[in-house]
């Protein structure tokens, strides 16, 4: 009986081992960036051995992986779905853009790297394409429900994490501010001329 016992006890381990490995590499991106973290970095942070943290993870991408799931995991992206029902226009992109601009502000430290990166690391702009893109398009599609181009353009300057960051974190706006500047600036996109 104590064989099953111990396969249990070794499985539990197993699993800690590579939580902690994850959330090393999740404080890690969150703190220095994607890019300027090194494999031995997670391994030292996670107080494991490299060959341990290859044993779970056998390259880069399976780290990458694992790290946005987690991410993810604990503070999901919204998603257009919550929306698709307000049928006000203004109404349902003040409602996107308090989710999201709320979203942003909980995850600004992780969210500043991995978009500082995502211009210069293949694996980063890889992880995005499949993590991210998707989620965004589904803003886009819902919110950009009958919008002329010019309205479009505004809502892809709402969406942008610089955007929120530029007016928030940088301008000192507030974030029911920022939300109804940007609000406004989609709606009027439709009587500028």
């Amino acid at each position: 009986m104590s064989r099953p016992y111990t396969l249990k006890k070794r499985a539990e381990q197993q699993a800690d081992t590579r939580r902690r490995i994850v959330e090393a590499a999740v404080d890690l991106h969150s703190t220095l960036g994607p890019s300027a973290t090194t494999l031995s970095m997670i391994a030292e942070k996670a107080g494991v051995q490299r060959h341990t943290l290859y044993a779970h993870f056998p390259d880069e991408r399976s780290i990458f992986m694992a790290c946005s799931g987690l991410a993810h995991e604990r503070d999901p992206s919204p998603t257009a779905d919550t929306w698709r029902g307000i049928a006000d226009r203004a109404d349902r992109l003040t409602a996107a853009l308090t989710d999201i601009y709320g979203w942003y502000e909980r995850n600004a430290s992780l969210l500043t790297n991995v978009m500082r990166d995502v211009e210069r690391h293949p694996m980063v702009q890889e992880i995005q394409k499949v993590r991210v893109a998707p989620i965004r398009k589904g803003w886009h599609e819902v919110l950009g429900e009958k919008l002329n181009a010019r309205q479009r353009a505004m809502l892809h300057l709402a969406l942008s994490f610089y955007t929120w960051r530029t007016l928030v974190r940088d301008a000192g706006v507030s974030q029911k501010a920022a939300v109804m500047a940007m609000v406004q600036a989609v709606i009027a996109g439709d009587t500028i001329k």
